[in-house]
């Protein structure tokens, strides 16, 4: 009978000790532990959306300016399982980014510049593509990454455009990151000549104060690009940004940048924030 009694409390002892070894991984309120962290999963999906205002030459080669809206679109990461993986802006990880790439022209009225009057109005220009590029980490701090852009442009002018160029990027702090670098811009024949272009009859419209000119295609500018975000509160930024470009080759010398400014600059100043999916 005391075997009995015996076998009966060691076999309730040994049925309890799991539980035992259970509860112990939570407090008398039956909560987790605080050293317990919950694995967040990485976003599939991560880009920066926000706009602004600044100013710009008023048409390409004007020499006087007009206030402009500045779109501020980014991406950091872009995952498509079994097809692509690939960083954008903001990643320190070296490697391939890639990010869509967008360019908005307004229309031109001659009507409203004494230096176009006589020329045909261009309405206004859509540009969409792709900018794919590789990044090189140059120290904990620091990045440069070399890209190319490409556009088809559509609507006032049609064509290819593009960029060649260098940004170099530096996290000051945890919060602000400041990016330079040298940029070549590139457009076809078509495109440059619907903004540089000058045909017989336009000429003689103008009565020939603007001679009959022929833009081919080629590299339309070279220049310098900056900017710098500020994170204020988490995933929302302020952002500068500006730029600085100088018509070269069939550009320069069109009649149209000839009687404005063969240098143009552009400034902004918006707010953006961070989305993730």
């Amino acid at each position: 009978m005391r075997f009995a009694y015996c076998l009966l409390t060691a076999v309730s002892l040994a049925s309890a000790l799991p539980g035992l070894s259970y509860a112990a991984g939570f407090d008398t309120y039956g909560a987790a532990p605080a050293n317990l962290v919950a694995i967040e999963p990485t976003p599939d999906f991560i880009f920066i959306l926000g706009a602004g205002i600044g100013t710009k030459p008023a048409y390409e080669g004007a020499s006087d300016y007009v206030p402009s809206f500045v779109p501020i679109i980014s991406v950091e990461r872009l995952h498509i399982p079994g097809l692509i993986d690939v960083g954008g802006e903001g990643s320190t990880t070296g490697g391939f980014k890639f990010a869509p790439s967008f360019d908005y022209v307004g229309e031109r009225i001659s009507a409203d510049h004494d230096a176009l009057a006589g020329l045909d109005d261009v309405d206004a220009t859509y540009a969409i593509g792709a900018r794919i590029g590789y990044e090189l980490v140059l120290t904990d701090t620091m990045t440069a990454e070399i890209y190319g852009a490409a556009r088809y442009a559509f609507g006032g002018a049609e064509g290819l455009v593009g960029d060649l160029g260098v940004d170099v990027t530096a996290q000051v702090t945890p919060q602000l990151q400041v990016k330079a670098g040298p940029v070549i811009s590139l457009a076809s024949e078509d495109y440059m000549d619907t903004y540089f272009g000058v045909t017989a009859a336009q000429s003689a419209a103008t009565g020939g104060r603007l001679a009959a000119h022929d833009a081919e295609g080629g590299v339309k500018s070279v220049g310098l690009k900056a900017s710098a975000r500020y994170e204020f509160i988490p995933d929302t930024f302020v952002n500068l940004e500006g730029s600085y470009a100088a018509f070269v080759g069939d550009t320069r010398n069109s009649p149209i940048v000839q009687t404005g400014s063969e240098h143009q600059f552009t400034v902004g100043l918006g707010l953006s924030r961070r989305f993730s999916f």
